[in-house]
């Protein structure tokens, strides 16, 4: 018996990295899953390795910073499944730089993509998941750097603190409704991610690597289906009397 038996799950982000990785161990707990991204070819992979393991999913792709889209994939998923009981937010951009070195339309992207998508599903979600009547559950992925900052990334940072606060805001709201909301705050995962939009600061994959590796307590960079377990945990019943948290997941970084 899987951790998310009965349930359906939307997962955004699920084209590569953690979303994927997240969508293909819900699928594996039992959940029937509706994957959402904007990478076609990567949303077929991710159908295809849920599918190969017997599971069930579905594809709607779309842009998660348009309001009309979260709406229609929340219907989508109950018109498919009949409910929707977690959603987990993982769809995400970076830029790297100062802020001299931001432009405004990569500064809104982050904001778009980072919390008004979060904020656009999670409202559609909210309110099919009061319509169903026995609560649910929402899982952001925030970011250790939404709760400690980080050089070069004041678009990133600002968009996940705000994702952090979003949660906790939510959280509040809808406890009473048996609704529950959480952030996941990982550091330095083994993503495409990490070593994406180094053109401003000239680093290689291997410096990336290394200088993450050396910030990090533990001394290493995580898997996203390591991070992803702690998705399942946030999405499961084990869970259940946790909400409103922004849980680190960076092996000691912001400890120090």
């Amino acid at each position: 018996m899987g951790a998310l038996d009965g349930k359906t799950a939307i997962v955004t982000g699920a084209t590569s990295g953690i979303g994927a990785a997240t969508a293909r161990l819900f699928a594996t707990e039992g959940a029937q899953v509706v994957l959402t991204g904007r990478n076609a070819e990567g949303a077929k992979a991710t159908a295809a390795a849920i599918r190969a393991t017997g599971g069930d999913c579905r594809i709607k792709l779309g842009d998660v910073a348009d309001s009309a889209f979260c709406d229609a994939l929340v219907a989508f998923a109950a018109e498919e499944f009949g409910r929707v009981d977690i959603v987990a937010n993982v769809a995400g951009v970076i830029t790297r730089g100062d802020a001299t070195e931001t432009t405004d339309d990569e500064w809104r992207l982050n904001m778009a993509v980072n919390v008004d998508g979060a904020f656009f599903l999670s409202r559609a979600a909210v309110r099919q998941m009061r319509a169903q009547g026995d609560g649910g559950v929402i899982v952001n992925l925030a970011s250790n750097v939404g709760l400690v900052g980080s050089a070069n990334l004041p678009a990133y940072c600002a968009s996940k603190g705000a994702l952090v606060l979003l949660t906790k805001a939510m959280a509040l709201d809808h406890a009473a409704e048996g609704i529950r909301i959480n952030a996941l705050c990982p550091g330095a995962v083994d993503t495409p991610m990490l070593v994406s939009k180094h053109e401003k600061t000239g680093r290689t994959a291997d410096d990336v690597f290394a200088a993450n590796i050396a910030g990090i307590p533990q001394g290493r960079i995580p898997s996203p289906e390591e991070i992803a377990t702690s998705m399942l945990f946030l999405a499961s019943d084990a869970s259940s009397h946790i909400t409103g948290v922004a849980l680190p997941i960076d092996g000691g970084y912001v400890a120090g």
